[in-house]
């Protein structure tokens, strides 16, 4: 896929680390400049740094999808500094803390709604705008196979997944003519900070995770970001709509 996003403006929120940051990497390896923003200044400072390294271009910007003002400068920087915005891979999201659904509490709910649901939204309300301002864009929503079957103890992340995707559908819908692609990506489980946190540090807890998986391994973050180039790319100009499980067939059993 050499240089299939030459000349595209990208942004990717959550980028300083996991997914968020192998999808940076993946985009600029295609051509793109990339805006990485994180809450956390290391890591997206980390991921620009490995980005120029390799020849690609882009900048980071800090900021926190569940500020509407942030997401309104992040925007509003991306604009003023390339005049334009081609694709957008909204991925920021945080797992909450595990517990039945009796027992979550209103903070942890209130929490991971905000960031991993609204904080999408919240991004597609500001990119949406510059995006008809061209005529085209691609937008690509991290939901998850959390959002497309159940898992118990995480009842928030749940939620907020399932809800990144009927939001995904809702904008696809609704932007189709005016020549904005959205979708969704539904990553299976994926060695990352998140689920190493899920894990935390337990070889049983590993091999039950592991055992999820029909191809016998958990998947990698880079496995994730070629389906997310491949979204954002002109290769899927007649998709759109869709929630792509990314899972190792997790959710055909």
């Amino acid at each position: 896929m050499s240089g299939t996003l030459e000349g595209k403006v990208v942004l990717v929120t959550g980028g300083g680390s996991g997914i968020g940051r192998a999808s940076a990497l993946a985009l600029a390896r295609e051509g793109a400049d990339v805006v990485v923003t994180d809450v956390v200044d290391e890591g997206g400072n980390e991921t620009l740094r490995l980005i120029e390294e390799a020849g690609g271009k882009g900048l980071f910007v800090r900021g926190d999808v569940a500020a509407a003002a942030d997401v309104q400068r992040i925007i509003g920087e991306v604009e003023a500094h390339y005049g334009r915005l081609d694709c957008a891979f909204n991925n920021a999201g945080i797992e909450g803390a595990q517990a039945p659904t009796a027992e979550c509490t209103e903070e942890n709910w209130d929490r991971v709604l905000t960031v991993n649901l609204k904080g999408v939204w919240l991004c597609m309300k500001y990119e949406i705008p510059l995006m008809l301002k061209q005529h085209k864009g691609s937008i690509v929503n991290t939901a998850s196979v959390a959002g497309l079957v159940g898992f118990p103890n995480i009842p928030a992340y749940n939620a907020s997944k399932g809800g990144v995707i009927q939001l995904t559908k809702t904008a696809a819908l609704e932007y189709a003519e005016d020549g904005i692609r959205v979708n969704a990506v539904c990553p299976g489980v994926i060695r990352t900070p998140m689920i190493e946190r899920f894990i935390g540090g337990s070889a049983e807890a590993e091999a039950q995770f592991v055992a999820m998986e029909p191809v016998g391994r958990m998947g990698t973050p880079e496995e994730i970001a070629e389906a997310v180039v491949w979204l954002c790319s002109d290769a899927a100009s007649f998709v759109t709509g869709d929630a792509l499980p990314v899972d190792g067939g997790l959710v055909a059993q």
